[in-house]
């Protein structure tokens, strides 16, 4: 038996950065040293996780190795330093008590969907969890909707109020279980309940009131149900009646719903789910996932009118997987609120804003600290990207690749999220939603006092849009006002720097930012832009040209307004005239078609006399005109709706049968149709322009011509596509540039980026697409901040 000797002893500190605190990560770090019989400690800190271990130097190395090569599944490490020392003499190996550092931050852990561990305990009537709604563990359960502060420790969270009872406590005191310092931890005797109440405040019962709640979803009743990061409205979603009058309390006529299913088998019997997307759907995130809409499902098309993708997520916390499997239904799950105000996160809060809404509350005692919408995602050729980013990703950051100043990029109007920079990070708030009201204001405001104090920030710049009405860019304002410096950002330069910074690119490239509103630095409105942009300038390459939106925010609306003023300044009236003429002949009921002569005339003053008639380089806009003038959807009542209306007729004319999975059906609608119509480029001062006026006359001319809606469709998706190839074309052969970004919410039309991205790879392009940011406005604020960082 050999001596070990104390020249043979190593002693090694270590310190790891990243998402290692409140995921398991000590009770690793106190396995793995059990392992190796190895001596010392380990501790959280307001920054990292500190380490000491002391043994035979083969085992040390061992350690270090495994330590980063066999993290918990919620781990990710950011960085590991080693410094080696003399052996100290440790006897025995501990789990030391966190330490708080002034001024030093950590990185935190969104909230986690239930474990399958934690969901077997849930469902074995011999656990003493069995139904427990709260189970959670070091795997999963709440985290960031919890925190108040940091160190991550239970009497910095919502769970403080709490005492753990002696069972809960052994758990947590026991280094190799898996509840080792899960804050959040708790059973029937000591922690949180449920209640169920009606929407007056009365309690119902007290007896199993997950299982009276699944009855009267059954019954077709509307139950409020508090979550992880606020309250979501659920109903049947396969009762017409039901959705429909959830659709008309909530005052969201036919905005898409989401539902819930129990399984992932469930989910398949509704759509066509490819692996990607069930990884996704079954991954610790669980996003809300948009897929493919089977023919043959039992969810009610009142759910999602008109489209043919579908929002489906799976259960993400015990108290979901409890109801769904009581009800055996899909269920609606959508945000508890009014149209365009934040979420309900309190019981009482919820029960005022509420109540004219949902029949009955399903209620807790679990305080949540911030409030988390449900994120949602779609995948792409095999990849996942988000259109909200949310629960279960913010507030993890993107890794930047420089070294950032301290900036708060305050976001657009719609779809707002805010961004602070610090270090090699940017930390992109979850969806706050729309600005247009002082609830969400509030809501804004305080969470980013929220991300300021938990990563120690106090931004000594901050970033705004150009646009002065915006709430955001008025609350940068009113900061301003104590001597912190200001940075402007033009909408479409911050499209292009998220692109960017999403993939860790720094190189100048060719931006393509498409959507529907933008101020402009020329005081118009754009949105069809061809940018050549780097994180510190861009120069406008191209556009579409300017045309005017009669009535402002009415065009907006009204899509058919915005039709009439793109026919009368570029056709003229006879032109209009005929259109009409034609939707009459046919028996059409067009949009155009129903607008009446008065009507008709206002905008034809408003255009002449250029009253309340801004200009508008919109590809967002176009979309819309399309829509109206193919009388697909005249009026929206949510954003993007002609437009999104507009993909499905074009991917429902390309496939005449049901087709197993969403990516066929794209890769058909890309090769199976390449018409298109024509369109002129012209360079005016340097900046080339695309004149649609034979493009608009084409398209009405297959109208005449009884051409479907749906073939139409087709020919201006794929002219919008040859459109960007040939300006990436033209712009490269003058710059030299052959990298693409493409940014902006048109971009969320997968035909459109199927065809794009096709188009452009095949002509020597490198695309880039966003993956970890929204395409949409969510990402502007992730654009300002890194702008803003090299702008001084």
């Amino acid at each position: 038996m050999s001596k070990v000797t104390r020249q043979s002893l190593k002693l090694a500190s270590i310190s790891v950065r990243g998402i290692v605190q409140g995921v398991g990560f000590r009770p690793f770090v106190y396995g793995l040293a059990v392992k190796h019989n190895l001596k010392g400690w380990v501790y959280n800190t307001s920054e990292d996780v500190k380490i000491e271990v002391e043994g035979e130097a083969e085992a040390v190395e061992q350690f270090e190795l495994e330590l980063e090569t066999k993290v918990p599944p919620l781990a990710y490490i950011e960085n590991v330093t080693i410094e080696y020392h003399p052996p100290f003499g440790y006897k025995n190996f501990e789990i030391r008590q966190s330490q708080a550092q002034a001024g030093k931050y950590q990185l935190i852990s969104p909230d986690v969907a239930t474990c399958q561990p934690c969901l077997a305990e849930l469902l074995d009537p011999e656990d003493r969890r069995y139904r427990y709604p709260f189970t959670n563990c070091t795997n999963c359960g709440p985290r960031f909707t919890i925190i108040e502060n940091m160190p991550y420790d239970r009497p910095k969270t919502t769970m403080r109020s709490f005492q753990m009872c002696p069972q809960c406590q052994a758990e947590y005191d026991n280094p190799l279980d898996r509840r080792f310092h899960a804050q959040p931890n708790a059973c029937p005797k000591c922690g949180p309940q449920v209640q169920l109440v009606d929407n007056q405040g009365n309690l119902v019962t007290e007896s199993n009131p997950i299982a009276a709640a699944s009855q009267l979803l059954k019954e077709g009743k509307i139950v409020a149900i508090k979550g992880l990061g606020g309250f979501l409205l659920a109903c049947d979603a396969t009762n017409d009646t039901v959705v429909k009058t959830l659709r008309q309390r909530k005052k969201r006529p036919s905005k898409p719903l989401a539902i819930m299913v129990a399984t992932v088998e469930e989910a398949k019997r509704h759509c066509y789910v490819s692996p990607e997307e069930e990884n996704l759907l079954t991954s610790p995130q669980s996003p809300i996932v948009l897929v493919r809409w089977r023919e043959d499902s039992s969810v009610s098309r009142e759910v999602a009118p008109a489209l043919r993708f579908l929002g489906i997520m799976l259960p993400y916390t015990p108290l979901h997987h409890i109801l769904l499997r009581d009800t055996g239904l899909p269920l609606v799950m959508t945000s508890g609120n009014l149209s365009e105000e934040p979420i309900a996160r309190d019981n009482d809060e919820a029960l005022r804003r509420l109540s004219g809404i949902a029949d009955y509350f399903l209620v807790h005692n679990r305080d949540i600290y911030s409030r988390y919408d449900d994120s949602v995602a779609i995948v792409e050729k095999g990849t996942s990207q988000l259109i909200r980013r949310a629960r279960s990703y913010a507030p993890y950051p993107i890794r930047l690749t420089f070294e950032a100043k301290q900036v708060l990029g305050c976001g657009a109007e719609e779809k707002n999220t805010f961004c602070l920079t610090k270090d090699n990070y940017a930390f992109l708030s979850q969806h706050i939603g729309d600005m247009e009201n002082m609830e969400t204001l509030e809501h804004f405001d305080s969470t980013i006092s929220l991300y300021k104090r938990l990563f120690h920030i106090e931004p000594e710049i901050i970033a705004h849009d150009l646009h002065p009405d915006y709430l955001a860019t008025k609350y940068a304002r009113e900061l301003g006002e104590f001597g912190i410096k200001l940075i402007p950002v033009q909408h479409h330069h911050a499209h292009i720097a998220s692109c960017l910074a999403d993939n860790g690119l720094k190189s100048p490239v060719i931006g393509v930012a498409f959507d529907g509103t933008g101020m402009g630095a020329d005081g118009n409105i754009w949105g069809g832009e061809f940018l050549v942009a780097d994180y510190r300038n861009f120069s406008r390459a191209g556009h579409l040209e300017y045309l005017p939106l009669p009535g402002g925010a009415a065009a907006i609306k009204r899509p058919y307004r915005t039709a009439i003023g793109y026919i009368l300044t570029l056709l003229g009236e006879n032109a209009l005239n005929a259109v009409i003429a034609s939707e009459a002949k046919q028996s059409q009921l067009a949009s155009i078609g129903q607008v009446t002569e008065v009507e008709i005339e206002v905008i034809k003053r408003q255009i002449e006399r250029k009253i309340n008639s801004p200009l508008s380089s919109s590809m967002g806009r176009l979309f819309d005109a399309i829509s109206a003038l193919l009388g697909i959807r005249g009026e929206i009542n949510y954003e993007g709706q002609a437009a999104v209306e507009l993909e499905m007729a074009a991917l429902s004319s390309v496939i005449a049968r049901p087709v197993p999975s969403e990516a066929r059906e794209l890769d058909e609608a890309i090769s199976g149709n390449n018409e298109s119509y024509p369109y002129r480029i012209v360079e005016d001062e340097g900046i080339r322009i695309v004149h649609l006026r034979d493009l608009l006359s084409a398209v009405i001319e297959d109208l005449h011509q009884g051409i479907s809606k749906g073939r139409i469709s087709v020919k201006f998706h794929n002219t919008v596509a040859q459109m960007i190839n040939e300006m990436c074309h033209l712009i490269s052969a003058e710059t030299g540039i052959t990298q693409v970004a493409l940014s902006g919410g048109v971009f969320q039309n997968r035909l459109l980026l199927r065809k794009t991205v096709s188009l452009l790879e095949s002509s020597g392009f490198q695309v880039f697409t966003h993956r970890q940011v929204p395409c949409n406005d969510g990402g502007i604020s992730l654009g300002q901040a890194v702008i803003a960082n090299f702008a001084v």
